[in-house]
């Protein structure tokens, strides 16, 4: 018996590939991996070892509630007063030294940063992880342009040198045992000591080392960022590995590429987020390394420093109550590592750098939902509306809530024109159910399930078109006594 997945919104769509949009819908590419029991296998020991963590810090607070309240009610004062609290970051991040640009999308943003790359004479640069820098695509785009982009990050790295993309917000690798990782060291990365083994430390020192040389020789590197502070123009970044704090600190231009939804209001602001989101994400009670850099200081670190404040979409999305409210998100990754879909499918199948619930509304609101051929618009169908993201979001975001209003928008994007099987289904229903009596008579035709039922009282294969139906579910055997009929067995008196 397969997992069912979702409604199918049709046929196979053949819109270009993009870090937001990918080529199959949600359901097509769902099936395929599926089918790879090494990776859900994977999935499953990452995520049920990231819940416990998490349940076990987060249990320590007696005031997580009310952090997450006042997470909530922070994020949703920046989206009133964005536009007024970019105009007070640039002047603050300018008054200290920095540069900042405006990127409206993802052709500008990856301009800008070529030229400010090429400006330096550089023709390598060292990136720390940035979900903002994968969401334009700017390793790619790089290298078209002659330039190398070197992930520190492990994870990152471990993506890139396996030629892969990312699976996980937090963890982009999340889909690779440690074996899968050492086949890929040894195959990729140059210097690698002989019969490396999958021990974790081994792992780890091998990265160190092949990383070591390209921070000491890098001369620019590209960040994101986690947060940004209006009122002092501050920018701050949270990591575990120290790769982060090396290409802050280390060269001499750093360019932080960040999304214009990650400013907070006040420095004070982010003693919330700071207990919000390693709780959140990792199931850490502090994250170990938290760099702030607010401007220039001559001799000490970078002297050349740069923001490009990217839009890419979420301009539209905060003119809308559904994108507004993804708007909200800090990218900490409670909610795939609660999702059941999530946990069966991975990351791939959502097609977008986003995955997992919040991916599923935050990504079609940052491309719109283009027709039944768009592959983003079956992902607001990704998800079992358990509710178990809405628990596990720091900043309270009504997922489900959104997911169902997506799906209502795309329905309606669909009315009109000749009525398919599904839509004939869901009229046929209608006109069963409207009625007392075709609905009774419908219960007594359901018996005949009974016959067709094995001795494990569930219907897996039915004849088309309700073959749809069996191909990714059982059906339950009918009972042998309908509600109406136990009804008036047991209410006598309610028939007089």
């Amino acid at each position: 018996m397969t997992t069912f997945l979702g409604v199918p919104l049709r046929r196979h769509a053949h819109a270009p590939e993009s870090p937001l949009r990918g080529t199959e819908s949600f359901p097509q590419a769902a099936r395929r991996e599926l089918a790879n029991p090494q990776l859900r296998a994977n999935l499953a020991h990452a995520t049920a070892t990231i819940r416990a963590k998490r349940a076990a810090v987060v249990g320590e607070l007696a005031d997580w509630e009310a952090l997450r309240d006042s997470g909530s009610a922070i994020k949703a004062d920046v989206m009133a007063r964005l536009p007024e609290l970019l105009e007070q970051f640039e002047a603050a991040f300018t008054a200290r030294g920095g540069t900042v640009h405006w990127a409206a999308d993802a052709d500008e943003a990856n301009r800008i940063v070529t030229e400010l790359v090429r400006a330096t004479g550089a023709d390598e640069v060292i990136k720390i992880k940035s979900m903002a820098t994968q969401e334009i695509g700017l390793n790619e785009y790089l290298e078209e342009q002659g330039i190398a982009a070197v992930e520190t990050d492990l994870a990152e790295l471990i993506v890139q040198l396996g030629h892969d993309k990312p699976s996980h917000i937090l963890v982009p690798a999340i889909h690779r045992n440690r074996t899968e990782i050492r086949d890929i060291f040894v195959s990729e990365m140059t210097g690698v000591v002989e019969g490396l083994t999958d021990d974790p430390r081994e792992l780890a020192m091998a990265a160190r080392t092949h990383l070591r040389r390209k921070f000491l020789s890098a001369r620019v590197a590209v960040s994101g960022a986690n947060f940004g502070i209006a009122d002092t123009g501050t920018l701050c970044v949270v990591e575990s590995e120290g790769n982060g704090r090396m290409c802050l600190t280390l060269p001499d231009t750093l360019i932080t590429v960040m999304g214009i939804e990650k400013l907070l209001p006040t420095f004070a602001d982010l003693e919330v987020f700071l207990q919000l989101l390693p709780r959140s994400s990792t199931g850490e009670r502090m994250n170990p390394y938290t760099s702030l850099w607010s401007g220039v200081t001559p001799g000490d670190g970078p002297q050349d420093l740069h923001v490009v404040l990217l839009d890419n979409g979420r301009t539209n999305a905060l003119a809308d109550e559904v994108g507004r409210a993804a708007l909200h998100c800090i990218r900490c990754s409670a909610c795939l590592n609660v999702c059941p879909v999530y946990e069966r499918t991975g990351g791939h199948a959502y097609g977008s750098v986003y995955p997992g619930p919040i991916g599923a509304v935050l990504t079609p609101q940052l491309t719109g939902m283009q027709g039944h051929d768009d592959p983003n618009a079956s992902l607001p169908y990704a998800s079992s509306l358990c509710g178990a993201c809405y628990d596990a979001c720091p900043v309270k975001i009504n997922i489900p809530e959104l997911l169902v209003e997506l799906r209502a928008r795309s329905v309606d994007d669909e009315r009109g024109g000749m009525p398919g099987g599904w839509d004939a289904a869901m009229k046929a229903a209608s006109w069963v159910m409207s009625d007392p009596k075709r609905f009774a008579a419908a219960e007594k035709g359901l018996q005949l399930g009974r016959i067709v039922a094995g001795r494990d009282r569930k219907i897996s294969t039915l004849p088309p078109p309700l073959s749809g139906w069996t191909q990714s579910r059982d059906l339950p055997a009918p009972p042998a006594q309908t509600f109406r009929a136990w009804w008036r067995e047991t209410h006598p008196e309610e028939q007089a």
